[in-house]
């Protein structure tokens, strides 16, 4: 496999690409607050006439998201759509309670951060704190900054054992926190699938959310497209996946990593460009 080519930023190959799939944890912002140069360089996107598209693993439904991303300082209009992993699990369950392939009412346990329940709105389900009448888990997002393992193992052991289907719409193992990396949602989806249960996961790097996004945009011709994100499994895994070209920046989940070129191989993904930062230059 060629090597990554490393560049100091996304101007130095803004004019090869007219889509880009941006990711936001860890490229964008922390949570917290925009990454240095990240803001100025998604408007400078914009003006250059590119489509941005927003894809993210969030749990939560596109308009939260693009709310927090505004309240960060990003600029109105700076981007065209956004897709996160909650919209198309939303989507996905108002077909599924259409189609009858889920039953309205029905008793749903919501895993989330900070009272968010952007990922049920507007759907028939009945929410539900209790382990033993749960009929339906849907991981948004984990508290892993507040509760450890032993808490959810002790929540969930009960429902997996029953064999509860259980939905992850946020599958990535880590997140960035105030108080520094934690396990994320993706993590709680394995320990659910330990217990005994199955889980099935909505995000990147599964195809689904790329779909999304391309045809928002238009169906472009995939060598005009490149994926930037901060981690290998999704972002440049899944990037890859979806015939598109890919940029990992080194901020977010892989700020402190050394040398990459195990994990690539190990994981099978390569990125086309590496970036220390998403800046213009």
């Amino acid at each position: 496999m060629t090597q990554a080519r490393h560049l100091d930023g996304i101007g130095a190959f803004a004019e090869r690409y007219d889509v880009f799939l941006l990711d936001q944890f860890g490229v964008l912002h922390d949570g917290q607050r925009a990454y240095p140069g990240a803001v100025e360089a998604v408007s400078a996107l914009k003006r250059a006439g590119k489509t941005v598209v927003l894809v993210s693993n969030s749990g939560r439904r596109a308009e939260p998201n693009e709310r927090r991303l505004l309240k960060l300082g990003f600029e109105p209009g700076s981007w065209d759509y956004f897709v996160s992993s909650g919209e198309v699990a939303w989507r996905i369950f108002k077909d599924m309670v259409g189609s009858g392939a889920l039953r309205a009412g029905t008793k749903c346990l919501l895993i989330s951060r900070d009272g968010d329940r952007s990922a049920i709105d507007g759907l028939p389900l009945t929410l539900t704190e209790r382990g033993d009448d749960a009929e339906l888990v849907l991981l948004a997002a984990s508290e892993g900054d507040r509760y450890g393992f032993d808490y959810y193992s002790t929540l969930l052991g009960p429902i997996a054992a029953r064999r509860v289907p259980c939905f992850c719409t946020n599958p990535d193992r880590i997140m960035l926190t105030a108080v520094g990396p934690r396990f994320g949602a993706g993590e709680i989806a394995d320990l659910y699938e330990r217990l005994g249960g199955s889980v099935t996961r909505i995000g990147k790097p599964d195809p689904a959310i790329y779909e999304a996004a391309l045809a928002l945009a238009g169906y472009p011709a995939r060598g005009n497209v490149i994926c930037v994100g901060d981690s290998v499994e999704h972002d440049i895994a899944g990037g890859r996946a979806a015939g598109v070209a890919t940029a990992l920046v080194k901020s977010g989940i892989l700020a402190d990593a050394g040398d990459l070129t195990g994990l690539f191989q190990e994981l099978g993904a390569w990125p086309d460009y590496t970036l220390d930062a998403f800046r213009w230059r």
